[in-house]
């Protein structure tokens, strides 16, 4: 599986991008993952090119593309006036809107103090739902007093555990066919299943063997799809 991280600190080397890459590393010891780093303040003329002109340059491109096609996506900006920082948001601007539908997201942030922690919650997470992607439960805010503090490697493990989770979901959930298969490969009409002979009225089987109709109206409303089949509709 191929897990991008987005980060978007300024400085080299800088407190973003060491959470990124330690988020990164907990995600790679729960499930074999190829990891590619996407450098925000690298693209940053070839970003506002792209606004200009509405063409990515080469190296923009290549970045557009790793993100779009990733199983996985860590997200990682510095606090700036209490947001995410302009050139965050211009990558994603440039992105295409349905890249990120139905892909997996962890959201990090980092700054100067732990009062600008709801970023997470009143910007970032915000962000990506209009975005349409799944983001991860747990978002993690490293201030400077967090570094070396107790807590932070604890929500580093948690998030990473979420994201882990969803992208093996995601891998295994297998494409949703038209109608209902069955075990002897037949299908019922409109669909429906094909069991000894017998076509099912509605889908519906009883543990002794009975079958039963679901009454109007509730057979959607009853109906379990799993959430990792409802992640690969979402992407398709």
């Amino acid at each position: 599986m191929k897990l991008v991280v987005v980060s978007a600190g300024l400085s080299v080397p800088s407190s973003t991008r060491l959470l990124a890459d330690r988020l990164a590393a907990a995600v790679g010891r729960l499930t074999p993952v190829e990891v590619q780093v996407v450098e925000v303040r690298e693209l940053a003329v070839e970003i506002a090119h792209n606004f200009t002109n509405g063409f990515p340059g080469r190296a923009l491109g290549a970045a557009l593309d790793a993100v779009t096609e990733a199983d996985g996506l860590i997200v990682v900006t510095p606090v700036f006036s209490a947001s995410y920082s302009g050139l965050f948001k211009s990558f994603f601007d440039v992105l295409d809107k349905d890249a990120l539908a139905g892909k997996p997201v962890l959201i990090a942030a980092t700054g100067g103090s732990g009062r600008h922690s709801l970023v997470l919650e009143h910007a970032l997470r915000p962000l990506f739902a209009y975005l349409r992607a799944v983001v991860v439960p747990t978002g993690v805010y490293a201030a400077s007093e967090d570094w070396g503090a107790e807590g932070l490697e604890s929500r580093i493990e948690r998030a990473a555990g979420e994201l882990a989770g969803l992208m093996r979901g995601l891998s295994t959930a297998q494409p949703v066919q038209d109608g209902l298969e069955v075990e002897d490969g037949r299908e019922g009409e409109d669909g429906r299943e094909v069991r000894d002979g017998h076509q099912l009225k509605d889908g519906l089987e009883f543990k002794d063997g009975l079958k039963g109709e679901l009454k109007d109206g509730l057979k959607d409303e009853l109906k379990v799809v799993p959430f990792a089949e409802q992640l690969a509709a979402l992407r398709r």
